[in-house]
């Protein structure tokens, strides 16, 4: 007697019929469909042990369902995309979704190396220098008026000469004079500490921070001896060649401020009339 090779869920005989093997258990085409065929994509069929099963991510689709959704061209052994979990091929997903390269205005392919800067895009190669032309890539660059510039270029071109070092001032800098100056150029010509972000002042031309030109040129207070600036608008009383501080110009008898009162003197001292009438 003949062993029975029967469908493993429909129990009908396979002899001479078509059938698959599914762990090692044999099914009718019809059953196998049934259990286990998955649903294409495009057309919600089964795909059947017939035809060409293509997946990608978990979904399916028969050989000649597997299309570009806009051209419906064949995307079976070709490069695609997707978008909004819709089939694309790579000339149609540019021409809708790619960026499109600020320099020459055709589409960025996807795969292609492109450049970004300010919400812009560019080709590698068409990211360039406008003065020089060579791709710019990941070195350094300066924009201006719409244009790119690496630096050697800018500097040549744009970059304005520190009066004192001679060399491109490419950020930042200072003015003095009408002359340019790079912050770290623009020095004390006293003490060599940087003036920029600070108070300063200047003599024949020279600039100098507050406390060197105190030390140098400005007269001394007869009263503490320290120097009177004058600057920013601070008061002092001058007389008789001899200058103080507005808060220093005190009675020496009974320290009471002069500054807007009669006084009087008595060789280097100054009194007020009070004191001074016994004079």
């Amino acid at each position: 007697m003949t062993d029975r090779f029967d469908c493993h869920y429909c129990k009908e005989s396979l002899f001479g019929k078509k059938y698959v093997l599914r762990e090692e258990n044999p099914y009718c085409v019809k059953c196998y469909e049934s259990l286990y065929s998955n649903t294409c994509e495009e057309c919600k069929k089964p795909i059947g042990c017939d035809s060409k099963d293509l997946s990608y991510k978990d979904r399916h689709w028969h050989e000649t369902c597997f299309h570009c959704f806009h051209c419906k061209r064949s995307l079976a052994d070709k490069p695609f995309s997707t978008k909004d979990e819709q089939l694309l091929c790579t000339e149609c997903y540019s021409n809708e979704y790619s960026s499109k390269c600020n320099d020459c205005k055709k589409t960025i392919m996807p795969g292609s190396r492109k450049m970004e800067y300010k919400g812009n895009s560019w080709h590698e190669t068409c990211f360039s220098c406008q003065r020089c032309q060579q791709p710019i890539g990941t070195k350094s660059f300066i924009p201006k008026e719409n244009h790119n510039y690496c630096v050697p270029c800018y500097e040549k071109q744009f970059a304005m000469q520190c009066v004192q070092c001679k060399k491109p001032i490419t950020t930042g800098g200072v003015t003095y004079h009408d002359q340019p100056w790079h912050k770290d150029c623009f020095l004390c010509t006293g003490c060599k500490q940087q003036l920029s972000g600070q108070r300063f002042t200047s003599r024949d031309n020279f600039a100098y921070c507050l406390s060197c030109f105190c030390n140098l040129y400005a007269k001394k207070c007869a009263s503490c001896t320290t120097p009177i600036s004058g600057l920013g608008g601070s008061k002092y009383i001058s007389f008789e060649e001899r200058q103080w501080h507005n808060d220093c110009f005190n009675c020496k008898k009974c320290s009471i401020s002069l500054v807007g009162r009669g006084f009087l003197t008595e060789r280097d001292d100054i009194l007020c009339p009070e004191c001074g009438k016994d004079i």
